[in-house]
């Protein structure tokens, strides 16, 4: 058993691509193997700004045999009637390599059964690391030189090692060895790595700490510690760690100063240029309020580590100082009065500026509001709307734009408005990313839904929907958006009345209304299916629940899967499907539109299904009202017995027509009632 290392050393790689560079390493090196039949016990990946590797451990010599079977001509075919093997036998033996006479009989065909010996692994390794190169999927492609090759970044070497011997390879003009590069300042040259297994001490002596989690746990504890050392706490936000992880090959923290006249600049004014711009770190006191210092990760030692803070600390006062200026040229005027400059700003191509689209919202969210009667302030909910994009002409949201929302409840809120409409302006654009907060107010709720609803359907209305992979306009993410808010505080309503309505606001024609609705409500429709799906549900379950396509509340569908998804794990689920699915399979064929008439029961069991079944609807009723899904589904097995009785005791399919109609009357009442849920018919048992 060997070690195999294997190191693309690249110039610097931007750090938001290394997570998933990693990931894709640690899998194609394990299905690789897994595919040449290369024994091994694990693989570990490592990643800095410079390098991309990984070590498997425990390689096997060579590959473990195989046998190979081959299917070839009938056994009629193969020999003639005296048993001796005929022409056609021959024939497929010799191309496959192997004497007739080993040709095995199974049944009605022969078969010609290979042992292939496993080949040595180290010459199977060199196109394997070569294919995993040119497997390796980016973001972006650089192409360097006259090489028609592309990759993340230049390749400036290769290190391919197992054990101790260099498994040969070459890519636009770097050969593999076993040198590797240590620190870019802080090492001189390459370094020779001996063994695989030396990988990680050799660069650590080298001042490069290429385990990912073991540089992530030193920053995390340094920042701690010299937050401590600070008296205050570190806001450390897990995605600026990642993005400094990938920054750094030797972390060294270290802490900065800066003027406590910027402190009296609304806390994310100062924050966000620090941690988004300048990727610092802010130190709270132990009650939360932000100090006047920041610490920062060095890509090296502790050495001269006051200069360095001191050129830190003249960078963030250049970014500070500028904050302080729009801010103040900003509070020249109220949030209201700036509303006014967004008739100079365009919301999308041909569909007016973002000062109507401040005048839909308040429409939209009043709507949303009557349907879904939640009880709110209705003049902060318009004030809110209204001013909810005013901040985007700001000078502090124009020059720093992640501060969109942030600053129109800074602002709001020092204009004297209520605070529901300052949290309001903020909320509505939650939530920004995957896995971010919910706004957890109705006004951000309502105005949220209304201003992701008015964004996707205008694009739609433009003809700009998402298609594959492209979503330009992150479309998919606003539709989750609003799914998102609506499950959290539980808002029932109309989607396609939504839609429709929001369509109408942006003067779409009533044909073109017809023809999108139906588009934007599958839009809809396929994040929720993946949502149910990505939360375990079963596929047979989604589909069931999302058959009847006149059900167009968000909320109300997620109930109907969970209550189903629940339901069908039940012993008695599979007796009630197994009854509903043979009164489904006859209504397909045949539908009466016939009233029922008890007169025409001929036989007790249609009188019994009936009575039940009339029973059974009135207690659905509250129980729809109360969107107990389950009680409905556990009523529903109350009909399973009379069913089944039914079908022994009766012909639907009846000589009298008028008797048939009215059997097939009933069971329609009894496929309506099974199905108030979902299709149980999709259930796979």
């Amino acid at each position: 058993m060997k070690t195999l290392l294997f190191e693309i050393g690249t110039e610097e790689i931007p750090a938001k691509f290394m997570p998933d560079i990693l990931a894709q390493l640690k899998t194609m090196a394990e299905n690789k193997m897994q595919e040449l039949r290369i024994p091994f016990n694990s693989v570990r990946v490592y990643g800095t700004p410079r390098r991309m590797a990984f070590i498997a451990n425990g390689v096997a010599d060579t590959q473990t045999d195989s046998m190979v079977e081959s299917k070839g001509p009938s056994v009629k075919i193969a020999f003639g009637s005296e048993g001796a093997p005929s022409k056609a036998a021959i024939g497929f033996a010799r191309g496959q390599g192997v004497d007739v006479k080993s040709l095995e009989v199974r049944g009605e065909y022969v078969y010609a059964v290979k042992h292939l010996q496993g080949q040595v692994v180290s010459e199977l390794l060199p196109a394997m690391l070569m294919d995993i190169i040119h497997s390796l999927a980016f973001p972006k492609n650089m192409r360097w030189a006259d090489y028609d090759f592309r990759f993340v970044r230049p390749i400036r070497w290769l290190v391919a090692l197992l054990g101790n011997k260099v498994i040969p390879l070459e890519i636009t003009g770097v050969q593999s060895g076993n040198k590797t590069m240590g620190h870019r300042f802080l090492s001189k040259g390459a370094v020779v790595i001996p063994t695989a297994a030396d990988y990680e001490q050799v660069l650590f002596d080298n001042f490069v700490v290429v385990d990912q989690d073991k540089r992530r746990d030193m920053i995390r504890e340094q920042i701690v510690n010299l937050g401590k050392v600070e008296k205050g706490v570190v806001a450390i936000d897990a995605d600026l760690l990642e993005e400094v992880l990938y920054l750094v090959e030797y972390p060294t923290a270290l802490c900065g100063h800066f003027d406590d006249k910027y402190l009296q600049l609304p806390k994310e004014a100062v924050i966000t240029p620090m941690r988004d711009h300048q990727r610092y770190f802010p130190v709270l006191s132990p009650e939360g309020k932000l100090l006047a210092k920041f610490i920062t990760v060095r890509n090296g030692d502790d050495k001269n580590l006051d200069i360095v803070a001191r050129g830190n600390e003249r960078v963030l006062r250049a970014r500070l100082s500028d904050a302080e200026f729009f801010f103040d040229l900003d509070r020249e005027k109220s949030l209201a009065t700036h509303r006014d400059s967004l008739k100079t700003l365009a919301f999308q191509h041909g569909l007016g500026n973002m000062f109507d689209k401040t005048m839909r919202l308040d429409t939209l969210a009043t709507k949303l509001q009557e349907e879904i009667a939640v009880a709110v302030d209705m003049q902060a909910l318009t004030k809110a709307a209204l001013l909810s994009k005013a901040d985007l002409v700001t000078g502090m949201v124009t020059e720093f734009t992640e501060l969109q929302g942030v600053m129109g409840r800074e602002y709001a809120l020092l204009d004297g408005e209520q605070p529901e409409v300052a949290t309001a302006i903020y909320e509505h654009y939650l939530p920004r990313f995957a896995g971010d907060e919910l706004p957890k107010s109705d006004l951000g709720r309502l105005i949220g839904i209304a201003d992701k609803i008015d964004n996707i359907v205008a694009t739609f209305s433009r003809g700009k929907a998402p298609s594959g992979s492209q979503d330009p306009y992150a479309l998919r993410r606003q539709a989750l958006g609003v799914v998102n808010i609506a499950l959290d505080a539980n808002y029932h309503f109309s989607l396609k009345k939504t839609l429709a309505e929001a369509l109408e606001l942006l003067n779409v024609s009533l044909e073109n209304i017809k023809k999108l609705v139906p588009q934007l409500q599958e839009f809809f429709l396929q994040r929720v299916k993946n949502m149910l799906l990505d939360s375990g549900i079963r596929y047979d379950v989604v589909d069931a629940v999302l058959a009847d396509k006149t059900n167009d509340d968000l909320v109300d569908l997620f109930a109907r899967a969970k209550a189903l998804a629940d339901y069908v794990t039940t012993p008695a689920a599979v007796i009630s499907i197994q009854a509903f699915t043979r009164v489904d399979n006859i209504c397909k064929h045949a539908v009466s539109e016939a009233a029922i008439s008890r007169v025409l029961f001929t036989d007790p069991v249609e009188n019994e299904l009936h009575e039940i079944l009339m029973r059974l609807n009135k207690e659905a009723i509250p129980a729809l009202i109360k969107y107990d899904y389950a009680k409905i589904l556990q009523q529903g097995d109350q009909l399973a017995a009379p069913v089944n009785n039914f079908f022994e005791a009766v012909m639907v399919m009846d000589k009298d027509e008028n008797i048939k109609n009215n059997r097939l009357a009933l069971l329609g009442q009894v496929k309506e009632l099974a199905n108030i849920v979902g299709d149980l018919s999709l259930i796979v048992l």
